[in-house]
Order: structure tokens, then C-alpha cells, then sequence
């Protein structure tokens, strides 16, 4: 990367807390209910984007069925009780902690909507150190487009290229490397062979050191 970093942006789902396994039960539940075949490769699609998004292109798969629908289907499963548990990926809060106490900007950019995202946020207790949260009813866009992280940018007042973005997804991955940033890639839901796209690779954010003069820092 070469330039000093100013700002760090944040997924959600993957890179703060351990919950795409849950998000790929839920939309396993709901491609089984319309009667839908699908395997792990139809479900990884779901991975780092918009469920709107990923709907819409399979909206074939659903003949007769509205988006809005399909969407309001999928949240009613939220509850189920065999859904696999939410915890916080291992040192993801102690990082943001770090980036906080060293006074750089923090963003989350998420693909989930803004009241999951305030529930985990403040679940793994880090909501009040963060200076914006870009939802997915915040861009007209979602990832792998760079909207949202280019969003977040704009209100941290912060040059892209002097950002850095953590990210466990293909398409989240995608969209930061497109708005121009650094990209941490953590390896929480995919191997990290499959996030070569991403400028440094990670197992979780146990170690994963602030400031960051460079991505290439060996305090990574």
C-alpha cells in the first residue's frame, strides 16, 4: 500500500461477529420452503452482500413471489431455535478498542440492515466507538459495488486511499478494493486461498496491530 492509513472500516457479519453460518441456515430454511434445491455453493452466494440483491438475480427461482415478500419470509426465521449462535470473532472488539484509543476514525459497512447491525454492534460492545454505520438501506448498491464503502469514507472525511477496510467476503473484498482502499481479508468464512484479492490475509483479528503505516507492516 505505501500511504499512511487514517481510517478503519469494518464488515460486520464474518469480521466482527461469527454469524454467516447462521445467515446461510437462514437462507437454506427459506430456499427450502419454496422447494428450491441448493447446496453450499448457492448459499456462499448470500455471503457479504444484500439478501435484496442476491434475490433479484435468482428471482427466477421464485416464480410469482415478490422480493419484498421473500425478504419478510427470511427474517421470520431469525428466531428459529436451531440456528447456530452469534459470538464475536476472536479479537475483533480489542482491535476496534485499539483504533479507537489511538484516535483514527472507525466505520462499519455492512450488508445487513441498521438494526441488526446496532444490536451486534452493541452486543459486542463497541457501537459507541464508532463515528458512522453504513447499512444496507443506506446505498442503492450493495457490494461487491464500492458504494457503501465509499459512503463511509465521505462521512469520516477521509481520503479512500488512506483507509483501510476488514473484510471476510469475495464481494466485500471486491467492493473495497474498488472504492480504492487496503484490504485486511479474514479468513472467518472462507479459506483464506479463496481471498487472494485481498492486500494482507488473516485467520481472525487476535494480533492484528494499529496504526498500520503500512499493509504490508510486519505488526500485522
Amino acid at each position: 500500500m505505501g500511504k499512511t492509513v487514517k481510517a478503519a472500516l469494518f464488515d460486520l457479519d464474518g469480521t466482527l461477529i461469527n454469524s454467516e453460518r447462521r445467515s446461510m441456515a437462514v437462507w437454506a430454511m427459506l430456499l427450502d420452503s419454496h422447494g428450491v434445491v441448493h447446496d453450499e455453493v448457492v448459499l456462499r452466494g448470500f455471503m457479504g452482500r444484500r439478501g435484496r440483491d442476491v434475490l433479484t438475480e435468482r428471482a427466477h427461482l421464485f416464480p410469482g413471489r415478490r422480493i419484498d415478500d421473500l425478504i419478510e419470509e427470511a427474517f421470520s426465521f431469525h428466531d428459529h431455535p436451531d440456528l447456530p449462535g452469534i459470538v464475536p470473532v476472536p479479537g475483533a472488539a480489542e482491535l476496534v478498542r485499539r483504533v479507537a484509543a489511538y484516535g483514527s476514525p472507525i466505520a462499519v459497512v455492512t450488508s445487513a440492515g441498521r438494526d441488526w447491525a446496532e444490536e451486534r454492534l452493541a452486543q459486542v460492545g463497541v457501537r459507541d466507538l464508532l463515528e458512522t454505520v453504513v447499512s444496507a438501506h443506506d446505498v442503492v448498491r450493495g457490494k461487491p459495488d464500492p458504494e457503501g464503502f465509499l459512503l463511509a469514507a465521505a462521512r469520516l472525511s477521509v481520503d479512500p486511499a488512506h483507509c483501510v477496510a476488514f473484510e471476510d467476503s469475495i464481494a466485500g473484498i471486491a467492493a473495497a478494493k474498488a472504492a480504492g482502499m487496503a484490504c485486511v481479508g479474514v479468513a472467518t468464512t472462507h479459506p483464506g486461498t479463496e481471498l487472494t484479492a485481498a492486500d494482507l490475509v488473516v485467520a481472525d483479528l487476535t494480533g492484528v496491530d494499529w496504526p498500520l503505516s503500512s499493509i504490508n507492516d510486519p505488526a500485522v
